[in-house]
C-alpha cells in the first residue's frame, strides 16, 4: 500500500481527497490546525489514518508529518493543500497590509517548500509524486486577489522549476476550480456560493490523474 501525506485535510478539498485515497487503499497522514475539527474528520473516515494536528509552517510540525509517513513505509505522495486567502473581503494591493501578506506566503508558499524539502529523500526513492494544489488566481490578474493570487503564482514557479530539478519525479501544480470550500465563501463574503460544485466531485479526477501519472506540469481537474 503507498503512502500520502495531506496537509488542511480538516476539511473541504483536503478532506475530499483524503476519503478519496483512502477508498482506494492508501495509507494517510493529514494534518491541519484545529484539532477539533481535525479528529472529527479523521474519525469520519472509515480506514487507518494517522492526524497530526498542527501549524504547517512550524518546521516541528513538517517533520512530524514525515516522520509518521515513514513509520507507515514512506509517503509516495505529498499534497501540498493547507493555505490560507488572507484578509475578507480581500483588499486591492494599494490597501494590502504587509505583515499579512507576510503570513499568507509563508503559509501558502515557503510551508509546502519546507515540507516538500524534507519529503525529497523519500519521494526520489519512490519515484513519488508531489501535488502543489493552486488556483487560477496565480495566471489571471482578478482585484482583490493580489495577495492569494501572487502567492500562488510564486508556488507554480516553485513547481515548474522542481519539476526541473526532479526528473525522477512527478510534480503536478493542480486547480481544482471553484468549489464550495469554507476558504472560497471568505473570499466572497455574504454571497451565495452554492452553485459551486462541492469538493468531492473533482476527486474522481484527482484519482485518475494518480493513475494516469502523466508528465510533470499543470493541471485543471476540469479537463480530467
Amino acid at each position: 500500500m503507498a503512502g500520502a501525506i495531506i496537509t488542511g485535510a480538516s476539511r473541504g478539498l483536503g478532506l475530499a481527497l483524503a476519503h478519496g485515497l483512502a477508498a482506494q487503499g492508501w495509507r494517510l497522514v493529514i494534518d491541519g490546525r484545529d484539532p477539533d475539527a481535525l479528529a472529527e474528520a479523521a474519525a469520519g473516515i472509515p480506514y487507518d489514518v494517522t492526524a497530526l494536528a498542527g501549524d504547517v509552517t512550524d518546521p516541528a510540525h513538517q517533520a512530524a508529518l514525515v516522520a509518521a509517513a515513514d513509520r507507515l513505509g514512506g509517503a509516495e505522495l505529498l499534497v501540498n493543500n493547507a493555505g490560507i486567502l488572507g484578509p475578507s473581503p480581500q483588499p486591492a494591493l494599494a490597501d494590502y497590509p504587509l505583515d499579512v501578506l507576510r503570513e499568507v506566503y509563508e503559509v501558502n508558499v515557503i510551508a509546502p517548500l519546507a515540507l516538500t524539502q524534507l519529503a525529497l529523500p523519500g519521494l526520489r526513492e519512490r519515484k513519488g509524486a508531489v501535488v502543489n494544489v493552486t488556483s487560477d488566481a496565480a495566471v489571471e490578474g482578478y482585484t482583490g486577489w493580489g495577495g492569494y493570487g501572487s502567492a500562488k503564482a510564486a508556488v507554480e514557479q516553485a513547481s515548474r522549476v522542481l519539476a526541473a530539478e526532479e526528473p525522477a519525479l512527478r510534480v503536478w501544480w493542480v486547480d481544482p476550480g471553484d468549489l464550495r470550500t469554507r476558504m472560497h465563501q471568505e473570499a466572497f463574503p455574504g454571497e451565495d456560493i452554492s452553485d459551486r460544485p462541492e469538493p468531492d466531485t473533482v476527486v474522481p479526477a484527482f484519482l485518475r490523474l494518480l493513475a494516469d501519472r502523466p508528465p510533470s506540469g499543470r493541471m485543471k481537474l476540469a479537463d480530467l
